[in-house]
């Protein structure tokens, strides 16, 4: 399974919103710029994450972007979801009706061990990241690395040209 980019960039700026003031925004051209990542692009996974409920999108010239709830609710599974969406990644398109002795009137995706594996494997690794929280990828973060949270803050708010 591969997941796109942008679950990367997203939850790298949900982590670095979690850091600003409260009631601060920051544009997705400032949130690129820390990662030198391609603004348009990143703005897209942002209004897919707004759409999502995980951010709030401010318009005007002191707009931008913000977490719309605290970090302990949003899961690492909210961000994959609201970037990748909902779609399982394996989709059982019941290959065994085709070989011998297949029939039409059998439901393989059900009686399919592969398939039964494959959705077992993808409960799994979605409740590993439904167990995680943006608070616990937080807290992680400034245990091991405890200058991030104001250093981040001190780059969004300096001056940039």
């Amino acid at each position: 399974m591969r997941m796109n980019e942008g679950v990367e960039w997203a939850l790298h700026s949900c982590l670095n919103l979690s850091w600003l003031e409260p009631g601060e925004a920051m544009t997705a051209a400032r949130l690129a710029a820390f990662y030198d990542l391609p603004a348009a692009y990143l703005n897209k996974q942002l209004q897919a994450l707004a759409r999502a409920g995980i951010l709030t999108s401010t318009p005007g010239p002191r707009g931008g972007f913000r977490l719309a709830r605290a970090p302990e609710r949003i899961t690492l599974l909210d961000v994959v979801t609201a970037i990748e969406g909902a779609t399982p990644a394996f989709r059982c398109e019941g290959v065994l009706r085709n070989g011998p002795g297949g029939r039409d009137d059998v439901d393989y995706a059900k009686l399919c061990v592969v398939s039964q594996s494959m959705h077992r494997a993808e409960l799994a690794w979605r409740k590993e990241l439904a167990g995680q929280t943006l608070a616990d990828v937080k807290a992680t973060v400034e245990r091991r690395y405890p200058e991030t949270p104001a250093r981040t803050r001190s780059w969004f708010t300096s001056p940039r040209a």
